[in-house]
């Protein structure tokens, strides 16, 4: 085994155990996130190209079932709220369950059963490799492209029902808590009226790009007019501010589809710091792509008075 892939499994490992322990104890909440994002893991291994991968594709298929149940448990845990695209009912999939899976993801490298739940991997994305969107985008003029690829899982291929965007319900609120909604109100771009079913990605990170919360995307968004595509609609963080991360930031990546090309294109992004979180109307500056989640080498994506627009309303018990 190489050091590379006892590193991963190490810590997909610890990752598994410590959203099974919170599920145990009955931390629902903090269960789900740790299943999303170790299943936004697998399944990103999963889909790697076979000379950038430690796993083979007959392991990669394994992970991609393992990240499957990941998300048929989460989806569990969520009751009523997500509607899943799968045979297996969410109540079926219960702890005792997922926790069999355990092993498997320990011994990946010796694995050679059948897996034991009938489950599929979820629908494969469009992934680009670091400067293949660079090649793939020369039409772009200079102010807007820029170059490079966004954040290496960030380029879903269009499925059935992607229109309808994957936001999460508001979290129960917690005594001497604040939980926040951000409303994406609209976004300002020269070139508005061009973009093909637009809509946003959220994300929370924390100042080495991990993600400390559930991803979302907006449904696409409700018209476009003049400068701006609109979408009014509103985001829940799926953490309460007080137990975000000192240096954590809200991402937001503007994605776009491009019928030539036949993949979803990062146009640009914009995030807003922990200082910036405040109730009422904020405005916050655009990105040229790649997205850059650790905030080391930014460049805006214009110098016209084109903003991403905010409306910030925090919940407090």
């Amino acid at each position: 085994m190489s050091e590379a892939a006892r590193s991963l499994l190490q810590r997909w490992g610890a990752s598994f155990r410590k959203g099974t322990d919170f599920d145990s104890w009955g931390q629902l909440v903090e269960a789900i996130d740790e299943y999303q994002i170790l299943a936004r893991h697998l399944q990103k291994e999963a889909q790697s190209q076979p000379n950038n991968s430690e796993f083979t594709e007959d392991q990669k298929k394994t992970l991609a079932k393992i990240a499957t149940c990941l998300e048929l448990r989460s989806a569990a845990l969520q009751g009523p709220f997500r509607k899943q695209e799968s045979t297996q009912s969410q109540e079926e999939f219960k702890l005792e369950d997922l926790k069999k899976l355990e092993p498997i993801l320990k011994n990946i490298l010796s694995y050679n059963k059948e897996f034991p739940f009938d489950v599929q991997p979820v629908p494969p994305r469009k992934i680009l490799a670091p400067g293949e969107e660079e090649d793939l985008e020369f039409e772009e003029d200079e102010e807007e492209g820029g170059a490079g690829a966004g954040s290496p899982d960030a380029f879903p291929a269009r499925i059935p029902g992607a229109n309808e965007g994957t936001l999460l319900p508001r979290l129960p609120s917690e005594p001497g808590m604040t939980l926040l909604t951000l409303k994406i109100e609209k976004i300002g771009l020269k070139d508005a009226g061009q973009c093909i079913d637009p809509y946003i990605t959220v994300s929370v990170k924390d100042l080495n790009g991990i993600d400390l919360t559930p991803v979302q995307d907006t449904p696409v968004a409700s018209r476009k007019e003049d400068t701006y595509v609109h979408f009014n609609v509103d985001i829940e963080i799926q953490k309460h501010v007080e137990k975000l991360t000192k240096g954590a930031a809200i991402f937001f990546e503007f994605k776009h589809y491009k019928p030539k090309k036949r993949f979803t294109s990062t146009k640009c992004f914009a995030f807003m710091e922990m200082d910036e979180i405040k109730p009422g109307p904020i405005v916050i500056e655009l990105y040229k792509k790649p997205t850059d989640f650790k905030r080391k080498k930014l460049q805006l994506l214009t110098k016209k008075p084109l903003y991403l627009h905010l409306h910030q309303t925090l919940h407090k018990e």
